[in-house]
């Protein structure tokens, strides 16, 4: 297989739903090639390392192998393999635990009983 754009097969693989927001995640610095920072331009190859930051961490994926175009859920297996460390996960799991992890920025006060527990962490 010929050259391929790493926006294009990070998009194909439906590691983010448009080609150009995955241009854009890489311009901002949010996906590096063996853990160099690149360009969306810039060729991929198979046995490459591409690893994506998702906060709060950087899940990682092994290029198995090339596609032309971009390819249903069912089939991304064949051509990633995702090789997170453990320690990665085990951050996001504790993450996950804490209380008013999964509200944005400046999206509404907390509730009471998150309040109580603030709190609690607080005092």
């Amino acid at each position: 297989m010929e050259d391929l754009r790493v926006d294009k097969y990070i998009w194909a693989i439906r590691l983010f739903k448009t080609r150009s927001l995955s241009a854009a995640e890489i311009k901002a610095g949010n996906v590096l090639i063996n853990e160099e920072p690149v360009k969306p331009s810039q060729s991929i190859k198979e046995g490459d390392i591409i690893k994506v930051k998702r906060n709060p961490i950087w899940r990682s994926y092994k290029v198995k192998e090339l596609l032309k175009r971009r390819v249903g859920a069912k089939l991304v297996a064949q051509y990633i393999e995702e090789v997170t460390p453990s320690e990665e996960i085990e951050k996001l799991e504790m993450m996950k635990m804490m209380p008013g992890f999964d509200r944005r920025k400046g999206e509404g006060r907390p509730t009471k009983r998150e309040r109580r527990d603030l709190d609690k962490y607080r005092w």
